[in-house]
């Protein structure tokens, strides 16, 4: 169980409190044990964070803020739910001579992960528009870190944040909720009605995942972010953008960045973004089953509420249960006894305040042994 949670192996004291534990019929409790030592913290959480932060799901990635902030909320116990919505950020302690946070590069995360400090006790938890002087309004949890920036939003349309949300944190990718009987009324400019001359391609596939992505997908037009694309064509030096109430884009006249109303020949009679007012057009039809809230509108302003909207889904709860499983039982569910617990699990998880670490000390008492 130790070494599940933990990636090494414990201590004789610790290894006999645990043995204690269990012989008194407190299982849950031994995983509790186990998930105090530091390498719960500085391996097993920042392996299952950091592939979330990059498009190449890279484990190796350098330490960010978008990782410590999981890492952080983990071990506070939070609403895991809060990271994508909070005006959150964890940040190394400033006692610890560390080159402080800046919004233009990831000198500080770095610094604290090459000095070998324990994420367990040199995290401290900030408010995100204190520190980087975003709006508070306008803060998402990890879609509006820095490194969730640099990796999302940089180039493109800012579709890439919706798709790559839906992956690491609702489990499904683009393929997998499509849905071509949705209304295309709000798929924009830049997609072709005839890719290759051929309208059926658009009718039968790509309105699949616009019609319900593109209305979604536009609670990120006011961000961008903002690098020397020649000079520094990977964002080192990059940081997020955003337009605030009186800012407006040179190109649009609004507060919506130019990226959004790009390559707009393509279909001059698509929808022309004009603010970032976005709709779940999946609340109905086949993706209804992704367990939307009943207690929320299905619709709002920017990434914030867009952020609740998606972590108070069901498909979000199972999604962290069926991430933790696979890592602490070194295997995906595999028959209908698996299925079940993930199923009880997940209502754990979502009843009893979102705490991570309740997932991680269910999983290891299933799978101990194994």
């Amino acid at each position: 169980m130790h070494s599940r949670l933990t990636g090494i192996s414990p201590s004789e004291a610790v290894l006999q409190q645990m043995a204690q534990d269990i012989a008194n019929g407190n299982p849950h409790d031994a995983a509790y044990r186990a998930m105090e030592n530091d390498a719960f913290y500085n391996v097993t959480l920042k392996n299952i964070a950091t592939p979330w932060t990059n498009r190449d799901r890279d484990v190796f990635a350098p330490l960010n803020d978008y990782t410590a902030t999981v890492i952080g909320a983990v071990r506070d116990d939070l609403d895991f739910r809060e990271i994508l919505y909070g005006n959150l950020l964890y940040t190394g302690d400033s006692g610890l001579g560390l080159p402080g946070y800046n919004n233009s590069n990831n000198d500080h995360y770095e610094a604290l992960e090459a000095a070998g400090f324990s994420l367990k006790d040199s995290l401290v938890r900030q408010s995100q528009s204190a520190v980087t002087g975003l709006p508070a309004e306008a803060t998402a949890g990890v879609m509006t870190t820095r490194a969730g920036a640099k990796a999302f939003f940089i180039a493109g349309t800012n579709r890439a944040m919706f798709r790559f949300t839906m992956l690491n944190h609702l489990c499904r990718d683009m393929e997998q909720v499509q849905d071509s009987t949705r209304p295309p009324d709000r798929i924009r400019q830049d997609v072709s009605r005839s890719p290759g001359g051929d309208s059926r391609v658009f009718q039968n596939n790509c309105v699949g995942c616009h019609s319900g992505m593109d209305p979604m997908a536009q609670a990120f037009a006011y961000y961008d972010f903002v690098y020397d694309a020649d000079n520094d064509p990977e964002g080192r030096n990059g940081r997020l953008d955003y337009n605030n109430v009186g800012e407006t884009d040179p190109t649009t006249g609004t507060r919506v960045k130019a990226k959004n109303h790009i390559n707009s020949a393509n279909f001059p009679y698509g929808y022309i973004v004009p603010d970032d007012r976005w709709d779940n057009y999946w609340r109905e039809g086949p993706n209804q089953h992704l367990g939307w809230s009943s207690s929320l509108p299905g619709g709002g302003n920017g990434a914030k509420s867009l952020g609740e909207e998606l972590a108070n889904s069901h498909a979000f709860a199972q999604c962290q249960v069926k991430k933790v499983f696979r890592q602490v039982c070194l295997r995906a569910p595999e028959d209908a006894s698996d299925r079940a617990r993930i199923d009880a699990i997940t209502d754990d998880f979502s009843n009893s305040g979102y705490n991570l670490k309740q997932v991680y000390a269910d999983a290891a008492v299933y799978c101990a042994g194994e």
